[in-house]
């Protein structure tokens, strides 16, 4: 049976929040005053059911919140071992790393992006410097899939982040990252990225989430996005928390005229994963993609909701997600084009791709249309199956053991997603990390007794898709 928390219990680490333990020197009162609002809030909105439409199929009793401690102290070695293993192997602009919520090191931008009025800072530095532009969009799409509560609570606790402000046709031509760890055991994070791109800007951005260790923790984050008019944003999210952690991600997205956002989200460590994905389009010639890749193994449950609302006509979104899963974990997506009265000429795209290499794995899958509007374009669709038997046969039969067959077969599935996000060097990287998992997992090692002969592709599980 499923334990749920009712809706007055409050997480006892959690709990300890009051103005005191959040009030930090030289922050405008409207930022305190929304904390105690958001924490009001927290307390009065209940804990999600899975009879809840928002929740179903989810494992709500795993959102088990008691023991988790925001602000934990960190000591001086995570600190150097955190900062050691912070970085990409390709060249950024600047990097950020937080460590259960401290700010280590936020590195300054090149003269020249300077010079053109970029502004990269954390998010207690933006709020002092910036703080009408702050107040205007910190936050300020209110959750619509499910996690309101949780939105709330992010609020409340919220004090590590970056912000990033691009002015008006300013290209950034290197990626920016921001690196979050749960450091220590039974830390809790609340990470935040604000990105405010100007008309016709360009930059690329990387989220990376991960554990210093084996331990449980929980984070609960949230990203916002606002593109102006004619601006290019791609963004790019890869989580692997320990596989003991709890974790909400929740996005915002809102993209003007002629702007274009492209959104991967890759989903590869994490117990109980929640990630919500809100896409709002709100002038003519803007589009949106969103993208996503999860690895799932053991008894992850990675749980997926998005929204495409299409607010004005003459506009695209493009949704593809997909997800391996094997031993006993389970996937979940849920999805919703929603189109607005008005929004005529409208192109709205979404799938659900789920490739199962356990029997005993799981993929729930729900996607949605709300057509408020006619001379319109949608689809959507949902696949779920096994490794193609004539496919892995062909492999074996060439001398290609089953373990490498497999592996490979698993990669490619995901290179559709890889290719259309773009950016190779960025690409690779997350390829990389993808085989890294596969391998801990050991799904996919070679199979000995294979290496011999090839299968008999009567033998092999056939294909079981459901369309």
């Amino acid at each position: 049976m499923e334990a749920t928390l009712e809706p007055s219990t409050v997480p006892s680490g959690l709990a300890s929040w009051t103005p005191a333990s959040v009030a930090d020197a030289g922050l405008p009162d409207w930022w305190h005053a929304g904390r105690a609002r958001a924490w009001q809030q927290f307390q009065e909105l209940p804990m999600p059911k899975r009879k809840d439409e928002d929740w179903r199929f989810a494992n709500v009793g795993a959102l088990r919140l008691e023991g988790f401690n925001p602000h934990a102290p960190l000591p001086d070695d995570a600190r150097a071992a955190v900062l050691a293993r912070s970085t990409f192997p390709f060249e950024t602009a600047a990097r950020a790393v937080f460590a259960n919520d401290h700010l280590l090191e936020f590195s300054p931008l090149p003269e020249a992006l300077k010079k053109q009025g970029v502004v990269w800072e954390s998010l207690e530095a933006a709020v002092r410097h910036h703080g009408g532009l702050i107040q205007e969009h910190f936050m300020a799409a209110e959750s619509q899939l499910g996690s309101a509560k949780f939105a709330a609570l992010h609020r409340a606790w919220c004090r590590a982040g970056s912000v990033l402000i691009v002015p008006k046709n300013v290209r950034v031509e290197l990626p920016l990252a921001a690196f979050h760890w749960l450091a220590t055991p039974g830390a809790a994070v609340f990470p935040h990225t604000l990105i405010i791109a100007g008309e016709h800007s360009q930059l690329t951005f990387i989220d990376a989430f991960a554990s210093a260790g084996a331990f449980p923790g929980f984070a609960c984050g949230v990203k916002d996005m606002i593109l102006a008019p004619g601006a290019q944003v791609d963004y790019l999210s890869i989580q692997e928390w320990d596989e003991s952690a709890t974790a909400l991600h929740l996005n915002s997205v809102t993209v003007a005229r002629d702007a274009a956002g492209k959104y991967l989200n890759v989903h590869l460590g994490g117990g109980m994963v929640r990630g919500e994905s809100h896409s709002r389009l709100t002038g003519p010639g803007a589009r949106s993609d969103m993208l996503g890749l999860s690895v799932c193994h053991a008894r992850q449950e990675i749980d997926l909701r998005t929204l495409q609302t299409h607010a004005a006509g003459n506009t695209t979104s493009d949704l593809l997600y997909k997800n391996t899963l094997n031993h006993r974990s389970r996937a979940i997506f849920q999805g919703l084009i929603r189109v607005d009265p008005g929004a005529s000429q409208t192109d709205a795209y979404q799938t659900n791709r789920n490739l199962l290499l356990d029997p005993e794995a799981e993929a729930d899958s729900m996607p949605g249309l709300e057509i408020l509007n006619d001379d319109v374009k949608c689809s959507h669709g949902a696949t779920t199956g096994q490794i193609d038997a004539e496919e892995l046969f062909y492999m074996r039969a060439r001398g290609i053991p089953d373990g490498v067959a497999r592996h490979l077969i698993a990669l490619g599935f995901f290179q559709e997603v890889l290719d259309r996000f773009g950016h190779d060097a960025v690409a690779a990287e997350v390829a990389r990390r993808i085989e890294a998992k596969f391998a801990r997992s050991g799904s996919l090692k070679f199979d000995r007794t294979a290496e011999s002969a090839p299968a008999d592709p009567t033998q092999v599980r056939e294909l079981q898709g459901t369309e």
